[in-house]
């Protein structure tokens, strides 16, 4: 990480084949947003035990609570990497709507490797490069100028993934109930954490959505989405709310705070108090 161009909120850096294989040594649960874009070369990542390989033109989306480790890089790999807090990308409006609005990368969603069109890709990595030149500078004011880009670089990714999932292929019947599953989940997550509801919502059985969602996800489930807009929503109200963790867990319908308390370690990797403190693993 380039000394002094960390200000506690977004940096954004080229990277190669051995600084990614080094990121290892710190692998676990960031707390940090990650966007990469691969500009050259391929590796291959295992993410919350799943393996993904990235290829030239990919976008990789990485949001905290999910374990990654860099399996391979090849010797001539190269990307840019974006790195925003946690904190500081909850405090943005883009995101805080977003958590509530389908389509969004940021609350995963869909599969965190995107497949960029040149334009795509030519876009989001001056945005990046803008980035990287603002840290390089004696500006004032170069947290805001930061900032600002950061919102123009979500709000990009917004469209992007709202046009690719329309593009893809399914059959109409599967994909209107995936996208009416979509359009149900941000209003009724923090109380319906059961497939049972948005199947009867949709009026179809548990298993069809089951078997929907996996096949227009990539083998995501329905209670990974549920538990993902949990997860984003608890740290929303722990980082940036005065409200009890009881008063977070009863606004998020868990029958014990205890319940809550296991279900965010799972997910996060640390309790949910020790998250507020602002300690990390």
């Amino acid at each position: 990480m380039p000394e002094n161009a960390w200000d506690g909120n977004v940096i954004c850096m080229k990277t190669n084949a051995k600084w990614t294989l080094g990121s290892n040594e710190t692998r676990g649960f960031l707390s940090c947003y990650t966007f990469t874009i691969v500009t050259r070369g391929w590796a291959t990542l295992l993410y919350n035990s799943r393996e993904l390989t990235l290829h030239e033109g990919d976008l990789y989306i990485y949001s905290p609570g999910f374990e990654i480790t860099v399996l391979q890089a090849s010797d001539d790999y190269s990307g840019i990497c974006l790195l925003a807090d946690e904190r500081f990308t909850f405090s943005l409006p883009t995101v805080r709507d977003a958590i509530r609005t389908a389509y969004f990368n940021v609350v995963e969603l869909t599969s965190p490797v995107l497949s960029l069109t040149n334009d795509d890709f030519r876009r989001l990595r001056e945005l990046m490069l803008m980035m990287i030149h603002y840290q390089q500078t004696d500006l004032p004011q170069v947290s805001d100028s930061l900032r600002m880009l950061y919102n123009l670089f979500l709000t990009d990714l917004s469209t992007i993934q709202q046009r690719t999932i329309h593009e893809h292929r399914f059959p109409k019947r599967v994909e209107e109930i995936f996208l009416g599953f979509i359009h149900l989940l941000p209003q009724h997550f923090a109380e319906h954490h059961d497939i049972g509801f948005y199947a009867s919502k949709l009026c179809i059985t548990t298993t069809y959505l089951s078997r929907v969602v996996r096949q227009v996800s990539g083998g995501r489930t329905v209670v990974d989405y549920i538990n993902q807009m949990l997860l984003m929503e608890a740290t929303f109200l722990l980082r940036q709310t005065s409200l009890s963790i009881t008063q977070i867990s009863d606004q998020l319908h868990f029958a014990e705070v205890t319940t809550f308390a296991r279900f965010f370690s799972r997910m996060k990797g640390i309790t949910p108090r020790k998250f507020r403190e602002g300690k990390q693993i």
